[in-house]
């Protein structure tokens, strides 16, 4: 999967990551701004064909250092967002504090 480059594309309110997989295919990872400092992670799309293959990861890793060069905060509302911060501790520098956020998935 290293050849494939994520796209950020973003306006004032929301934005996406997005992998371009040929043949009109697309990848995307869909976020909304939830203030300044925090945005929350709304959806995650692999086509059926391309699954398996970690494409979704590369996604949430580009997320991911996104959020640490911008210093903002992830509220994953995703499933498999949620999922991935649940296995991935090293990455709890940038999950937003969700005890009381209503926003967040809840499992």
């Amino acid at each position: 999967m290293n050849e494939l480059t994520v796209r950020h594309e973003r306006n004032k309110t929301s934005g996406r990551y997005v992998i371009d997989l040929g043949s009109g295919h697309i990848a995307k990872m869909t976020y909304s701004r939830l203030g300044v400092c925090k945005i929350a992670i709304d959806h995650t799309h692999v086509p059926e064909q391309s699954r398996g293959q970690g494409i979704a990861m590369k996604l949430l890793e580009f997320a991911i250092r996104q959020a640490r060069i911008n210093h903002d905060k992830i509220v994953p509302m995703c499933a498999y967002v949620y999922e991935q911060f649940e296995r991935h501790e090293e990455w709890s520098d940038v999950l937003a504090d969700i005890k009381n956020c209503p926003y967040a998935q809840s499992a």
